[in-house]
């Protein structure tokens, strides 16, 4: 939780305890009032997705990005990848008179480029990569990946592994019919956890969640991968300026 006075306040709380003592709701993550209401002359603001706030505030915390703001919208629009770019489009308009700069945390996330060409017809710049396991993993490396054939790869984050139920097996409708298991992952081969944080705990569950997909389990390790490069490109660009 910010101190007062400082644009940081999460107006939802508590569905976990993550590991830096800090409280957000990973669920349905929407942050309000981040922005101040005055012009910030050299600061910038970060429009996220909820799914990564945790990484993001992590990033900015270990960095001194203290000049950097941070709002969310909620992590469930990724259920609705076509109402992402209307609601990045709306936050945009909200704080645009308020910030020199502003960024998008969003990589494609299913909107088939809309969310590049609405984001180069606002003149803000968006996190590359068609995904967050893409930018996680590195882009570059994970195309040669999937060229190579790690297309039946399914993929877990942190924030997915911790919200896996609520994210993946209840809107699959596997909490009701688990007999369904095999014909919804019948696809994949194996789960592929790319873990932020090292947390023995968070590989377990990790593994769990392939057992229950009927899946071989492989664990990376790829830290904040290129999430990190962009928000650190940013806010030096910030400073520069």
């Amino acid at each position: 939780m910010a101190r007062k006075g400082r644009a940081a306040r999460l107006t939802e709380r508590a569905a976990f305890q993550p590991p830096t003592g800090r409280t957000l709701e990973e669920t349905s993550l929407t942050e309000r009032g981040l922005a101040a209401p005055q012009r910030k002359t050299g600061r910038i603001l970060l429009i996220a997705c909820g799914a990564l706030a945790r990484e993001i505030l992590d990033i900015k915390e270990a960095n001194g990005m203290g000049h950097i703001d941070l709002t969310c919208l909620p992590a469930k629009l990724h259920l609705y990848p076509d109402q992402i770019v209307d609601a990045v489009g709306g936050a945009v308009a909200k704080h645009k008179a308020v910030y020199d700069k502003i960024y998008i945390v969003y990589a494609d996330c299913g909107t088939g480029g809309a969310l590049e060409r609405k984001c180069a017809d606002l003149g803000v710049e968006m996190i590359a990569g068609p995904h967050c396991y893409s930018f996680f993993e590195g882009n570059d490396r994970f195309a040669a990946q999937s060229e190579a054939g790690e297309i039946t790869a399914f993929y877990l984050t942190d924030f997915l592994v911790k919200q896996f139920d609520a994210f993946v097996w209840r809107p699959m409708g596997l909490d009701k019919h688990p007999e369904l298991r095999d014909m919804v992952f019948g696809n994949y081969t194996k789960l592929i956890y790319q873990s932020q944080i090292s947390d023995p705990e968070l590989v377990k569950k990790a593994r769990n969640c392939a057992d229950r997909m009927g899946l071989a389990f492989e664990h990376r390790h790829t830290g904040y991968g290129e999430l990190q490069t962009a928000l650190l490109q940013w806010g030096d660009t910030a400073t520069r300026d």
